[in-house]
């Protein structure tokens, strides 16, 4: 018998990684240390800078996100078809 409870609501499943996956993004923007580690470092990363290619995978793992809830709600059936809700 498995100790993991039924996914009554898969929606709320969905709210809870997206939340943390896009709270982590947020982290990584906003959070001074993270940027700081980076920022004064002139290594070269796929020929970018590091503190610009740090903005870059930012941005690149946002789009990522918010690209798989779309797929996610789509295949939940969340987002209707075009012109049914009017």
């Amino acid at each position: 018998m498995s100790n993991v409870p039924p996914s009554e609501n898969p929606g709320r499943l969905k709210n809870l990684v997206f939340g943390l996956y896009f709270f982590a993004l947020l982290m990584m923007a906003l959070f001074p240390p993270f940027y700081l580690k980076v920022s004064g470092s002139t290594a070269l990363v796929l020929g970018v800078p590091l503190p610009i290619f740090y903005w870059i995978l930012i941005a690149v793992l946002m789009g990522l996100g918010l690209w798989m809830l779309y797929v996610v709600e789509s295949l939940l059936g969340e987002i209707p078809q075009e012109g049914d809700g009017q």
